[in-house]
């Protein structure tokens, strides 16, 4: 940077201003561009806060049970909000962990559920292998109209991306290890679903 005080300076003199002048306007850029940096920073932390807050097109659902007919409802559910580009969230909790487990047998029993489609006395479905044949009975029902089973469920969901959450506290509780339970979800306490279901648009308890 040239420097005219209007006189010849010493040579020495000159560079010596030259240098000192370029690093006060260097250093003094440098706060001005820290300073908006701050600015900027804290109004997108500001953003995020209000993006996080904000309720989105995502479906929060809670798994509770583990048997066969209700095991369907979750999956079902959240694979479908995913093929219509909706984020989808599953919370496994209580018995809705046996779903998760490997070569999980579900079973669905006849003894005093009225709403099986073929109802059977209680006296009857209380007799050994009733149990056995209902299951198979519904396996067969949802295979007739190309439903896939449970095990392919869970691979449909993990591939679209379907946020799959084992309860840890129900884990505990249960004595459940994560070897137990199937690869590619994730674990977290009722904290981690609900966060997640205040920004949802809709929320289900199965």
């Amino acid at each position: 940077m040239a420097y005219d005080t209007g006189q010849e300076l010493d040579p020495k003199l000159r560079e010596y201003l030259n240098r000192y002048i370029d690093s006060r306007i260097i250093g003094a850029s440098k706060q001005l561009y820290d300073g908006l940096n701050k600015k900027i920073k804290a109004v997108e932390d500001k953003i995020h806060q209000v993006e996080a807050k904000t309720v989105k097109n995502r479906v929060a659902i809670v798994a509770s049970k583990g048997t066969l007919d209700m095991a369907y409802p979750p999956l079902l559910l959240a694979t479908t909000a995913r093929s219509m580009g909706l984020e989808a969230s599953i919370f496994f909790t209580l018995y809705g962990m046996k779903i998760l487990k490997k070569n999980a047998k579900l079973k669905v029993a006849p003894l005093a559920n009225p709403a099986m489609p073929m109802p059977v006395p209680n006296i009857i479905g209380a007799l050994p292998g009733m149990t056995a044949m209902a299951s198979v009975m519904m396996k067969g029902m949802f295979k007739k109209q190309a439903v896939p089973p449970i095990k392919e469920l869970l691979d449909m969901s993990r591939e679209s991306g379907v946020k799959m959450i084992a309860c840890q506290m129900t884990m505990d509780v249960l004595g459940i290890k994560q070897k137990d339970l199937i690869d590619g979800i994730e674990y977290g306490g009722l904290a981690t679903f609900i966060e997640y279901g205040m920004g949802s648009t809709i929320t289900l308890f199965v």
